[in-house]
């Protein structure tokens, strides 16, 4: 049998709209959005607060519908998927970071990523350790959130993220509370996650710095993308500042 690769494209939007509210009060928060995403591409969603940037993230991820329009990430079309399936594809397909980290403060690193290992069904021995290997963490693989240091956490909740290896790493402002060195130390593990591992990661950041490492960058003002731009060079995260 011959094998066929999977297509080029792993996400893409057609004519994305999303709308709070009705009437004189409603807002529209995604505005005839049009994009495609790549696989093993690392792509940095710019725009000023309410630009729609985090409704983007959340409507590729299915955590919402989109008002009109199509959403297909991995295949899955996720306009038409019921509940049930749209939960398992945010469990086997998508995974999150988020500004902040959302650990189980009394829970240890290994045990935060555990929880998620298991529930996802990537619980298989000795996955956890490597997971946290990854992400530099094995020597405070038993230490407790409050006991980590603001990036530890970030990259405990990567390697949370990372453990159900996900097509599709979506990162709302993940270096949003942290200093220069910190960030940069994030950065350069979703910048491995993509050149290593052949995943694809969206960054949504208001930090337009950022975007000196991104393979291409999406400009977002009043729900619209504005400008989609391929970046020639991409610096290492390293030599990102802000």
């Amino acid at each position: 049998m011959t094998q066929t690769s999977p297509p080029a494209t792993l996400a893409s939007l057609t004519g994305v709209e999303r709308t709070y509210g009705s009437g004189e009060s409603a807002v529209h928060a995604l505005r005839d959005v049009g994009l495609e995403i790549g696989r093993a591409e690392l792509l940095v969603v710019l725009g000023p607060s309410g630009s729609g940037k985090t409704t983007l993230l959340n409507v590729l991820g299915g955590i919402e519908r989109p008002t009109a329009g199509r959403v297909v990430v991995e295949g899955h079309d996720l306009t038409t998927a019921d509940s049930h399936s749209l939960t398992l594809i945010r469990r086997d397909v998508v995974g999150f970071v988020f500004q902040f980290f959302n650990l189980i403060s009394s829970l240890t690193a290994r045990e935060n990523v555990a929880v998620l290992a298991e529930l996802t069904g990537h619980d298989q021995p000795g996955r956890v350790d490597a997971v946290l290997s990854d992400v530099d963490l094995t020597d405070r693989a038993e230490h407790f959130p409050s006991q980590l240091s603001g990036g530890q956490q970030q990259r405990v909740a990567v390697a949370r993220a990372l453990v159900k290896s996900p097509s599709l790493l979506l990162c709302d402002e993940p270096t949003g509370g942290l200093d220069l060195e910190t960030g940069r130390t994030v950065l350069a593990l979703l910048q491995r996650v993509v050149m290593e591992q052949g995943r694809t990661v969206v960054i949504v950041t208001h930090n337009s710095a950022i975007a000196a490492m991104a393979d291409r960058v999406v400009h977002m003002r009043s729900g619209k993308i504005v400008s989609d731009t391929q970046v020639d060079h991409p610096v290492a995260a390293s030599e990102v500042t802000w």
